[in-house]
């Protein structure tokens, strides 16, 4: 499979090519997880992907607690479906707990984990600037700010939606323990095996290369759940003859197939989910869209790839979108991004009276 190939399959599962009719919520698990570092971006993400997508159908799913904003991937924040929440973040413990001795290092030794975890949890719901402190009395031997990290990681929590906010989070945000949040408890039949979880990443990602799935996660060593899944799998080669991996029946379409601009937001996972992200983004680009302190600018995309970065800013009741091409945009390019453009300023500045899209 060459480039056009694989990122024609990717738009496809990432409902890119055109905007799909499912639910919102069926989208959210379409998606396995929406990364959500800053509350707005999954919002974007659903506008964009989702036909006639309102703001607060996503603050109802929150609000219902049929979505949550939890630590996932990778040990930041995503948006996922509480069913899938509960099925899933048992197999990322072990990335987590790695993640945070990796980090802390001599910061935790002698640390007890599950004592500080059943302290924390008396304490919730509470901003972890109201939670540190307070661990702090107990672990008197402990920073703070390890108490707080060992906390994020080790205890299932996910954050408090409010009505205040427009984008349903305030910049601190409470956190609450997942099982008293939800009401239910995670399943019993839930395991630390990643199986499931390497299924759902193909259908949202694939086809992928085991260090695609890996870079995704945050996991190490995913190949030997490969493997086992072998039989139940098809593979490809892409144009470095590495091996990928693929569910038999997901959408693989032509590599001619039309592909409509988009606008993604900070964040997305499209551009953070491979470890070769040539498929969307091309190496020469990849330096434009992450900044130093590693945060991942909203981009849109034009006949499939990333072609460049936008801003949105508001002066008064002014709203502008303002591109930044990699490349000078041709004429139909421009007149679609500026369409796309308007509509989208109209999504996230909907009070505002005047909207323009630069250049």
């Amino acid at each position: 499979m060459n480039l056009r190939d694989l990122n024609r399959a990717t738009l496809a599962r990432q409902l890119l090519l055109e905007r799909a009719t499912l639910p919102p919520l069926a989208a959210v698990e379409r998606l396995v997880a929406m990364q959500a570092q800053v509350a707005r971006p999954p919002f974007i993400g659903l506008w964009t992907r989702v036909k006639g997508f309102q703001r607060e159908q996503l603050c109802e799913l929150l609000r219902t607690k049929r979505v949550v904003r939890a630590t996932s991937l990778r040990g930041t924040l995503h948006l996922m479906a509480a069913a899938d929440y509960l099925a899933l973040r048992p197999a990322l413990q072990p990335m987590l707990t790695y993640s945070m001795q990796a980090l802390l290092k001599e910061r935790a030794a002698n640390l007890d984990l599950a004592k500080l975890a059943a302290h924390a949890a008396t304490l919730l719901p509470a901003t972890f600037d109201q939670l540190r402190p307070l661990l702090a009395k107990k672990f008197t031997k402990h920073d703070e700010r390890a108490l707080g990290y060992a906390v994020r990681v080790q205890l299932p929590l996910v954050q408090v939606p409010t009505d205040a906010d427009r984008w349903a989070f305030p910049s601190s945000a409470q956190f609450a323990a997942a099982d008293a949040w939800l009401g239910r408890k995670f399943p019993a039949t839930a395991t630390a095996t990643p199986h499931e979880l390497v299924r759902r990443y193909l259908a949202a990602f694939g086809p992928a290369t085991i260090k695609d799935a890996q870079v995704w996660s945050g996991m190490r060593d995913l190949k030997p759940v490969f493997e086992s899944l072998r039989e139940q799998l098809i593979t490809f080669r892409d144009d470095h003859k590495r091996e990928l991996f693929d569910l038999p029946d997901a959408p693989r379409p032509s590599a001619d197939t039309p592909a409509p601009v988009r606008f993604l937001p900070d964040f997305d996972n499209l551009v953070l989910g491979h470890d070769d992200r040539r498929r969307i983004v091309a190496d020469d680009h990849r330096k434009q869209i992450v900044t130093k302190n590693l945060l991942v600018k909203a981009t849109y995309l034009v006949d499939g790839f990333v072609a460049g970065t936008w801003t949105i800013e508001r002066k008064k009741s002014a709203a502008t979108l303002t591109l930044s091409p990699f490349t000078p945009l041709k004429k139909p390019a421009r007149a679609a991004l500026s369409e796309e453009g308007d509509a989208l300023l109209r999504f996230v500045e909907p009070d505002a009276t005047s909207f323009a899209v630069v250049p």
